[in-house]
């Protein structure tokens, strides 16, 4: 998928945090140790760095979701970080996306603190993240 692929379907799926445009998909995708993963009905997106990979994130096509495509994306993102070397794979979910938290519990990561007042919204108040860890 190009960066403005990327763009576009991320911003059919997200208002919390703002949808990414296609420059910093560029930028991101150029930065060493950054690594996607692609599915038909969506991507992740993740950097590692040492023993360490963040999950920066994950998109599905909205009428693609309740499918298993979020799985089959975190399994990939998990192996890619794993073959890298990680050891612990860190991400920030928006305290409002239920859905997602559920997937990245059934998928074995953990809650391990919270950031107030996070992620940005296109309108009204940033809204918390927790963060969750997941380890090898």
């Amino acid at each position: 998928m190009t960066p403005k692929a990327l763009a576009a379907l991320h911003a059919l799926c997200f208002t919390t945090p703002r949808p990414w445009r296609e420059d910093e998909f560029s930028t991101l995708l150029e930065t060493p140790g950054s690594f996607p993963v692609f599915h038909t009905n969506g991507f992740a997106l993740g950097r590692i760095a040492g023993p360490e990979a963040e999950l920066l994130t994950i998109a599905i096509h909205p009428d693609a979701r309740n499918a298993g495509h979020g799985q089959r994306l975190i399994d990939a993102f998990l192996c890619g970080a794993a073959t890298r070397g990680a050891r612990e794979v860190f991400l920030e979910v928006a305290t409002n996306n239920p859905a997602a938290i559920a997937l990245y519990r059934k998928s074995g990561f953990h809650k391990v603190g919270e950031r107030a007042n996070y992620f940005k919204e296109i309108r009204g108040p940033a809204r918390s993240a927790l963060v969750f860890k997941y380890t090898f």
